[in-house]
């Protein structure tokens, strides 16, 4: 399911690249999502699940992996990301558990089927040009009682800074997202059942627009679509988008960056799936609306 235009798919070699790169600093720079994390954890709550296999996808540098092993000890807990570098920093911060980190794309799960209890997955879907590719995936590894948690970014994210490039030129300058409505469409399409969405809305403000392009590529979330400029931009453009994001200037004197963010969960599919012939799966047990201003 992918209704973006082509100058709008993001190149997955970039977005590990890019990822690679601030490793050594992510921590530093993401507040938001820390926020986010921390959020999942609460709603995992209400549900009182005692989890076996435990799987985070797009775990990054692990600080969500290893809250779910400290909140689900009886646990296996595995956390997957396409960034060989995140992870590397994953495996200093947990040097107990090695083996538990494995680098891989979200769209192939190196996992059997019906094997994973809990899958969750932290603001990592929107790296993702083909979510449908992704659910069927989780709904793959996932038990049918299993349960599937996950934030991403709506569209209504960074509106403020594509309006402005918008202004200016008709490029690629701002990551696009999925709305609400498309994603709970894709999970029910994947078999996943019982879908239930809200969104959260979240407002940063800067003194000018410079620190807020500063912090996307600080956190490995600057433009990495197709369409994107590949050449050095002239001088003209981008004073031309700094005087349009003017617009946005608060009474108080700050400039807005509003992130939406989509939070959902599901359950496995109540039809285990049936292993195709011509996949390779490692079984576990082989590898080792609100607004708010932060």
């Amino acid at each position: 399911m992918n209704s973006f235009p082509p100058e709008s798919l993001l190149d997955k070699s970039q977005i590990s690249h890019s990822f690679d790169c601030v490793a050594a600093t992510y921590e530093q720079q993401t507040s938001l999502q820390k926020s986010i994390g921390e959020t999942m954890l609460e709603r995992l709550e209400w549900l009182k699940l005692a989890p076996q296999q435990i799987l985070d996808v797009g775990a990054g540098t692990g600080r969500l992996t290893l809250a779910l092993r400290q909140n689900y000890p009886q646990a296996q807990v595995y956390g997957l990301d396409i960034s060989h570098k995140m992870l590397l920093k994953a495996r200093q911060n947990a040097p107990s558990f090695q083996d538990a980190f494995i680098c891989s794309d979200a769209a192939t799960l190196p996992f059997a089927d019906n094997s994973i209890d809990l899958l969750i997955s932290n603001l990592m879907l929107q790296w993702c040009n083909d979510i449908q590719v992704i659910f069927a995936e989780f709904a793959r590894v996932l038990k049918p009682e299993g349960a599937l948690f996950f934030s991403t970014f709506g569209p209504d994210t960074l509106k403020e800074l594509r309006s402005s490039w918008a202004a200016v030129d008709n490029a690629s300058h701002v990551n696009h997202f999925i709305d609400m409505h498309n994603i709970g469409d894709a999970l029910l399409y994947a078999g996943l059942s019982n879908p239930v969405m809200d969104v959260d809305r979240f407002l940063l403000t800067y003194q000018d627009v410079m620190p807020l392009m500063n912090d996307l590529k600080a956190m490995g979330a600057h433009n990495m679509t197709a369409g994107r400029s590949r050449g050095l931009m002239g001088k003209g453009r981008f004073k031309a988008m700094l005087a349009a994001y003017e617009s946005y200037r608060s009474s108080e004197g700050w400039l807005p960056a509003t992130y939406e963010v989509v939070y959902g969960h599901a359950w496995g599919s109540q039809t285990p799936l049936e292993s195709s012939s011509d996949s390779i799966a490692i079984p576990i047990d082989q590898i080792g609306g609100r607004k708010r201003d932060i």
